[in-house]
This record gives structure tokens, sequence and C-alpha cells, in this order.
């Protein structure tokens, strides 16, 4: 049987996992009566709920008499940690662009990662059914592409399928035949992909994907270079330097089989399998036969930009939502997430009770918390903040990203006003069709933490952003942040419309009548820029004299909706957002207004002091 190893490289929404779809269903690798659900590669509810690919998973599907390996893997920046290695275990890849939308950074990301490592690719402009597609147009500009990406020749030469993943059909041409499925596309991958290059010598296996399972423990996924794995068979672990991790027998060699893992008596050199039986083996460690000394060349780990603090929740509704609740839970079910996933950092923090958690983007920090509370989770988190470093001649260091909007031509001032203020540079402004223009900066990552929902507000939600890490750069300075104060509540309680009513005019609240709310919690923004101590549980004094109705029905503003997203953006140092699996509340760090203001007056002073 011959074997393939190709990858699928997209942006978000490119429509990748709807192709994985289509070539499971026509490759026959379910029976007829099978019910399987829509987008059946992205296994969690957060994955089908936005629509993205959060973790890099592996399938294999059966052609004819060759077996192609197919890894999807994420379009989002923040996951990118997973897309580099896995161009690694593959000989081929599929480009995916939308007919609509034409190559985005991600693509542009990936596809430079991948022309870098030799690979051949093929391009594949899905959603040609769209009203707006420009299929001609968007050829062109993924050639432009791989030529500013130093393509070579045969690069270049890449073949071209034009298609719908959505209706089950790919095409040579634009108005080829729509009957053959997606045969055309299994056949350019036979014919176009080289089979696997076996290397000689003993068994080793670079890891590649990690994961973490409640009965097998930790396995690793990735590609045997040379030699053959069975199970029980004894195996060391070598890091990327070549110092040796652990020694040990391989418990369990899984094999992906449609969607399905299954057991193998022996994985030769040249597939894709899973290995259980090292709970020290990692990402970029090269599991081997014992007489191995030399590890497999591998891709170092890209370094976190952010960090949050993760601590227990100890507001006065602390316990009444949530079910796990206490710091060894939380502890323990952070460093669990750490184990199966490379891109985070999981290590105690400076405070007691808490642990600082570094990742890519609030994206992928934002997923995390989102799984924990649904999970049954209570915790508060801090405000991300940026990781910085010191280059070798001791200056500081902060992350920069490249950015791109695409926006309509009348928001692109406000857009340049916005990101200038956020210390971005203007690097790229080109008309993008349909008086549109695609704006490209360099911008730190401090300053676009909270800016997607700005964006959107000042656009009037016709932008689009992409973000994508670019480079260590020298510290650009202060950024400006919120210049709103808050309203705090100073009493615990229900709050109620009569009081919310009467102090409208402080500003905009972010609850309703009837929620609970405690002393130090945040429950709406100021108009100014100091905080406001309020109280909203006060209702309305009743007499005898007062028997009309009619000033009864108070009616309220809408509250400002908080997404943990936003709540994460919108908080300031001093402040924590509180998630529970029923609420997400703001709240100042310091609940007691005393405290606050005594540890208030020690910064100042201790600002002043560093100052002089």
């Amino acid at each position: 049987m011959s074997l393939r190893n190709v990858a699928i490289i997209a942006h978000v929404d490119h429509g990748k996992t709807t192709l994985v779809d289509r070539l499971l269903q026509q490759s026959g690798s379910f029976r007829e009566n099978q019910r399987v659900a829509e987008r059946a590669m992205d296994s969690n509810d957060l994955e089908r709920e936005r629509g993205i690919t959060i973790l890099a998973k592996a399938t294999s599907i059966l052609w004819k008499d060759t077996r192609i390996n197919i890894v999807d893997t994420p379009g989002h920046a923040d996951f990118g940690g997973e897309v580099e290695r896995i161009l690694g275990m593959v000989d081929g890849a599929l480009v995916l662009v939308d007919a609509a939308e034409g190559p985005l950074p991600q693509t542009k990301f990936v596809v430079s990662k991948a022309l870098k490592l030799g690979l051949k690719p093929i391009v594949v402009i899905n959603k040609v059914d769209r009203p707006d597609a420009r299929a001609t147009e968007v050829l062109n500009e993924v050639f432009d592409l791989f030529a500013a990406l130093d393509a070579t020749d045969e690069q270049l030469d890449f073949p071209i399928l034009f298609g719908s993943a959505k209706q089950g059909w790919m095409a040579r041409s634009l108005d080829g035949s729509h009957d053959d499925g997606m045969t055309p596309l299994f056949q350019l991958v036979h014919d176009h992909v080289k089979p696997p290059v076996v290397e000689e010598g003993p068994f080793r296996l670079l890891g590649t994907i990690l994961e973490s399972n409640p009965y097998l423990g930790r396995i690793v996924t990735g590609r045997i270079f040379s030699g053959s794995v069975k199970p029980n068979q004894p195996a060391k672990v070598l890091d990327r330097d070549g110092k040796l991790i652990e020694q040990g027998r391989v418990s369990k060699v899984l094999a992906f089989r449609g969607l399905e893992r299954q057991a193998l008596d022996e994985a030769f050199a040249g597939d894709i399998v899973s290995i259980a039986g090292f709970p020290e083996a990692t990402v970029a460690h090269t599991i081997c036969a014992p007489e191995v000394e030399t590890p497999l060349p591998a891709q170092p780990i890209d370094p976190p930009t952010l960090a949050m603090t993760f601590r227990v929740n100890d507001s006065p509704l602390a316990g009444t939502e949530g079910t796990k609740v206490t710091s060894r839970m939380i502890r323990d079910r952070l460093l669990r997430e750490g184990e199966g996933n490379v891109a985070l950092r999981v290590r105690p923090s400076d405070e007691n009770d808490a642990m600082e958690v570094a990742g890519r983007g609030e994206l992928q920090l934002g997923i995390l918390i989102e799984t924990m509370r649904r999970e049954g989770f209570e915790l508060s988190v801090s405000r991300p903040k940026v990781l910085l470093r010191r280059n070798a001649a001791g200056d500081l260091e902060e992350p920069i990203e490249e950015v791109v909007i695409d926006v309509d031509e009348e928001h692109s001032g406000v857009v340049v006003q916005k990101m200038s203020e956020r210390k971005a540079e203007l690097v790229e402004m080109r008309p993008s069709g349909g008086h549109r223009q695609r704006l490209v900066f360099f911008a730190p990552t401090r300053g676009l933490i909270g800016y997607q929902g700005e964006l959107l507000t000042d656009t009037r939600g016709t932008a689009v952003m992409n973000r994508l890490f670019h480079d260590y750069a020298p510290y650009k300075g202060e950024i400006e942040g919120r210049r709103e104060g808050v309203l705090i509540s100073n009493e615990q309680g229900e709050a109620v419309a009569y009081a919310m009513f009467k102090l409208e005019d402080r500003g905009p609240m972010m609850i309703e009548p009837g929620w609970k709310v405690y002393r130090g919690m945040i429950v709406g923004e100021h108009t100014r820029d100091n905080d406001l101590e309020i109280n909203v549980l006060k209702g309305k004094q009743l007499t005898n004299i007062r028997t009309t109705s009619k000033d009864e029905a108070v009616r309220l503003t809408p509250p400002i909706r908080m997404t943990l997203e936003k709540a994460l953006a919108y908080i300031q140092e001093d402040e924590l957002v509180e998630v529970t699996p029923k609420s997400i509340r703001l709240r100042k760090r310091i609940l007691d207004p005393n405290e606050r203001k005594r540890a208030g007056r020690v910064k100042e002073t201790e600002s002043v002091c560093s100052g002089g």
C-alpha cells in the first residue's frame, strides 16, 4: 500500500474542516447509515461554536490502494505554535484559499514555513460558489504571495483546483465538471505529493503533537523517520540537543483510521502514529531506539507573548455557582493543560494561591478560561500583561505583531488614528477591491489588548483584523489605557431598578436589576476618569401619600454586555475578572475601599520615589 502525508494550510474560516469532512465521506470512511456531526474534525464545543480549529488533528483516508494521512492545522495566529512543526511531518501541502477573501496573514505565515521546508504546494481555490467570488484575481494574489516568499520555480509551478467543499466538488478549471466530486483532489494528492522518504537505521520518531489521556497518560504523535515500532519495545527520549530525557518501553502504538484511533501491532517508517508510555516526552523530542545517539532536527517552540494570573475566587459570592473552587483544583487543571499544550507555559505566581499562565495571545488564554468555566471552575483572572525581555545589551524589548486590517475606505482614517495612538507603525496601505482598503501595521502586542471590540465599534462591524507575531523590538514607551473610571458598589445585596435609574447620569451600567452585587464589585462605567462608589441597593421610600402607580415602571438603559474577551481587555491592573459557570463579573482586586485607598497611596509614594 502506498502512503501520502499532507497538511491543509488555510486561514480561519476558509473551509478546511469542511473540506476534510467531504474527503472522509467520499473516501468511504463512514458507513452509509453512519451519522456524523458536521465539521467532524472540530471535536470540542468551542471549536464548533466559534468555527475555528484550536488543536491540530490528524485523520487518515484510504483511497483506492493509497493511504492518505491528512493533518488539519489551526488557522488562527494564537495557535500558530502547532503549525510549524506539523509541516515537518508531511511531504505536501494543500493551500486552501477563499475565492472572495484571498490569501490572508495566517496563510502567508504557514505558507512561508512550508516553502522554506521545500514542500510543493497544491492550491485549492475554495468557495467559488460565493456571489462575491473572484477566483482568477485570488489565484494571481496567491502566485504573487508565493513569489514574494521566495518560492522556487518548481514550487511556483503549482497545480490548481477550483471548487466548493460545502457542495462537495473539485475541478481542474473554473468551468470544469462537478460530477466527479472530490476525485480530482484525491488524484492530484496521489500524483503530486511524493511518498514519504524513508531513512536507513533503527526506529526514530519526532514528536509533533502532544496530548494527555486519562488512561494512557501522555501521548506523542509524530512521523516515523526510520525503522519500525511495536508495543513493549524498549526506547528512549532525546531532546533537541541530544540530552537523554528518559528511557522506557512503548506501551501503545496508535494510528488514525478515519476519525478513529486503532492500536497497531507494528508501525513502519513514513507513517504518522501516536505513541504512549513516556511521561516526560514532549514536542520537538525524538523518541528512538536505545542505540540512537543523534536526535532528529526540530523547530524550537515559539516564546509566549502574554501572561495572566489565575487565582482562587475570593469574592463574597465565591462557591455559589461553581463546583471546583479550591486552589489545588485550579492548579492541577492548569498543569494538566500545560502538559497537553506546548504553546502554554504554566508556573506558580509570586502571589499566594495563584498560577501564572503564559500563551501566544488573548484568544488562546480566553479559550482556556472558557473551557474551565464550562467544566465547573470558579476563578478570578488578572488583566493580560505582555512578556518583555532584555537583549544582550541589556535594553528592554517587547513583542511586535504584524496586523492586517481590511476595512471600508470611509473608516480607514479612524483606524489609522487609533492604531497610531497604540504606538503602531503603518507599513502598507492599498485598495483590496469593493471600496475596501487593506492596512498593514507593525504594532506592539500591548497596544492590541482590547482593540478588537473598539475596532468593530469604530467601523460599524465591517473591519476584519488579523494578527501575527512578527519579532521583538525596542520598548516603545507608555501606551494610554482606558480613560474612564468605574462605578463600584459599596454594599452587598440585589441591585434595585429604582436606585439604578437614579444613578444613570453617572454612567452606563454593567448589571441588571435583581443581580447580586457585593462591596468592591464594578457595576458600571463612570463618565469621568475617576472611580466612584455608589449604592445600587437603595429602594424607593414608600409612604401612604404616593398612591398613583405612574412612576413605578422605571425604564432603564440597556446595560453594557461584558463577554469574557471584552472583560479581560477592559480591566486595569488593580482589577480582576471573576469567572464562574454562570457569570462574568468585574471587581476591584482589593474589595475594601479603605484598604484600596491605602494601597493606592503606597503605590503613588513608590512611583514618586523611583521617579526621584
